[in-house]
């Protein structure tokens, strides 16, 4: 299929996904049709296979993407010494990390449905080895004596979904700033594992 005149690739591809972004997250992911989508490009429907063979490897994309980029800032922060240090980090950055991008937590949350069985394999694992950087810390602290709860795997589990959470509720210009959310959350975070 020809290009459309004046499409370039490094231009449309990263339009596409930014548009499927957007569109998903506040419309849902099965109510957008690619038709809809190549409408917000600017784009012939068409075209969209260009940079997409299907809408499910589109949405798969954004979401592993998305799943990815916050494993590899993760690892690339420097990490201080010390549980209870290591446990605060993790928490904040999480923070940062979901209100600098709300439209991909809420795909993430919310169209974790729509995805292929097999999709949805690969997006657990990746999920996964996130949680597991909290656990590791979690059971660390455990060690230590410096946490107490029963069970490090449902103590990660039940603070990502607090943490996570943020993202559905928080708007930038409200009445809470951002700093000020972080330490609420870092003290119920750290209140809740008994630090």
């Amino acid at each position: 299929m020809a290009r459309t005149t004046g499409s370039h690739s490094e231009i449309t591809g990263p339009r596409v996904r930014t548009a499927a972004l957007k569109l998903f997250a506040d419309q849902g992911y099965v109510a957008v049709s690619m038709r809809q989508l190549a409408a917000e490009v600017g784009v012939q429907a068409g075209a969209l296979y260009l940079y997409s063979p299907d809408k499910q490897t589109l949405l798969f994309g954004l979401m592993q993407d998305h799943l990815a980029a916050m494993l590899a800032d993760w690892a690339a922060l420097p990490k201080p010494k010390g549980a209870v240090a290591a446990f605060e980090a993790f928490v904040r950055f999480h923070i940062r990390y979901e209100l600098d991008n709300p439209a991909a937590v809420r795909l993430c949350a919310l169209e974790y449905r729509s995805l292929s069985p097999e999709n949805r394999t690969a997006f657990d694992a990746l999920r996964d080895s996130y949680e597991g950087a909290l656990e590791k810390i979690l059971r660390e602290g455990q060690g230590e004596k410096l946490f107490t709860f029963a069970d490090p795997r449902i103590a990660t589990k039940a603070l990502m979904a607090m943490l996570t959470g943020i993202g559905h509720w928080y708007v930038e210009d409200g009445k809470l700033a951002r700093d000020r959310v972080e330490r609420i959350f870092w003290n119920m975070a750290r209140k809740s594992v008994g630090a």
